[in-house]
């Protein structure tokens, strides 16, 4: 997913230097977008797998 955020950051400053503001922008919004939801799923992932745990090993 962060993937995607990059790619989408590289493409406005891209978009930015060739004056395109509101490609630029809107590009922008998407990779912080991304980048937030990949946050909030790696945060959840390690909240449940800490709740989960190991199970006994047998």
């Amino acid at each position: 997913m962060f993937r995607w955020a990059i790619i989408f950051f590289i493409i406005a400053l891209v978009a930015a230097v060739l004056g395109f503001g509101g490609i630029s922008g809107m590009s922008f919004e998407i990779a912080k977008f991304i980048a937030i939801i990949a946050v909030i799923l790696f945060v959840v992932s390690l909240v449940v797998g800490g709740m989960r745990g190991r199970g006994p090993r047998i």
